[in-house]
């Protein structure tokens, strides 16, 4: 695949230009998505900067794959990324590493067909045309979805479009599904069926998607202190969110944080928040999650893609790339 080619060429890259990108060692560039996640308002709020005494600088990406991109070019430290860019940026050999989950996906993705596609299961997406954002967490579902009802994927007109160019295909009627998250789930939602979500896929296979964060090796082992500032902030912001759901209305501080940083409309952010799962603190290093399970589910992503062709190989174990001993120092 065309990225593919440009990630191995950015990797290529990355010695040469990785030492300029950490010659200021109190500044920090993140990448992050249009994920809507509780961690958008300490964000929003410069929190990381207060408890870290660091220059941040926040850069937003439309796809994982393009989070990826930015980090093998060494122009990002930390950045957001689906389980499915992640597995595909180990499987490259790009030297990052995973160290904080920042999502379950839970229902927060779903497969949806367009009213008046006359599709009503999977198996009616024979012929018919799906968009959706390559090398993702949801192009990897729509793979595992087509598999488990039997259908080629060569047989479905599989396009590749980040989220703007899905509402965008939606809205002129170019396309008769996606499989996609908030904010453009919910718009396709309101004239769509829902067909099925990575929480069911996940339930009937096995096969997980997370969002998670992941940071540069070196960037990490050189800054500490920051990673471990950095985790406490994740988890305030979940627990925040976890403990005061009812006061996260829409015209609350928070959510407006949240809509003005995605592109959501605040009315619908906090249905939205809900599809998802957040992982505790506690529960970030257990073995479901960085403890184990995260290494899983990025070899179960890794051998799925590389039997689609989308990356060309499988490493024997993906824990090399998974970390969680800032977790485990931020809980300390």
């Amino acid at each position: 695949m065309h990225w593919i080619k440009q990630l191995a060429a950015g990797i290529a890259l990355a010695a040469v230009l990785a030492p300029a990108a950490h010659a200021q060692a109190k500044e920090v560039i993140i990448a992050y998505q249009d994920m809507v996640v509780p961690w958008r308002y300490a964000q929003d709020m410069k929190e990381v900067e207060k408890q870290t005494g660091y220059k941040v600088s926040f850069r937003q990406f439309t796809g994982g794959g393009d989070v990826i991109r930015a980090m093998a070019s060494g122009q990002i430290a930390i950045g957001e990324a689906g389980s499915s860019p992640i597995a595909s940026a180990l499987s490259q050999g790009l030297d990052v590493e995973l160290f904080w989950i920042l999502d379950d996906i839970n229902a927060a993705e779903a497969f949806v067909a367009r009213n008046g596609a006359q599709v009503t299961n999977i198996a009616d997406l024979k012929g018919k045309r799906v968009g959706v954002p390559f090398v993702s967490t949801t192009h990897y579902h729509t793979l595992v979805a087509l598999e488990q009802a039997k259908v080629n994927p060569k047989d479905v007109k599989i396009m590749n479009m980040r989220p703007p160019e899905v509402a965008a295909a939606w809205e002129r009627g170019d396309i008769d599904a996606t499989f996609i998250w908030d904010p453009v789930l919910a718009k396709v939602k309101r004239s769509g069926k829902v067909l099925t979500t990575s929480g069911q896929i996940a339930a009937q296979t096995g096969k997980a998607t997370f969002d998670g964060m992941i940071a540069n090796k070196k960037f990490a082992r050189e800054n500490p202190d920051f990673m471990v500032k950095f985790v406490r902030v994740l988890a305030a912001a979940d627990d925040n969110y976890r403990n005061n759901k009812a006061a996260w209305t829409p015209d609350s501080p928070p959510i407006k944080s949240v809509a003005r940083l995605t592109g959501a409309k605040a009315e619908e952010v906090p249905a939205s928040m809900a599809l998802y799962s957040f992982p505790t603190l506690q529960e970030q290093a257990s073995p479901r999650w960085l403890g184990g399970g995260a290494a899983s589910a990025l070899r179960s992503a890794a051998v799925f893609l590389k039997e689609q062709g989308t990356i060309q190989t499988v490493l024997p174990d993906y824990s090399g790339g998974v970390n969680a001993e800032w977790v485990r120092r931020a809980a300390q």
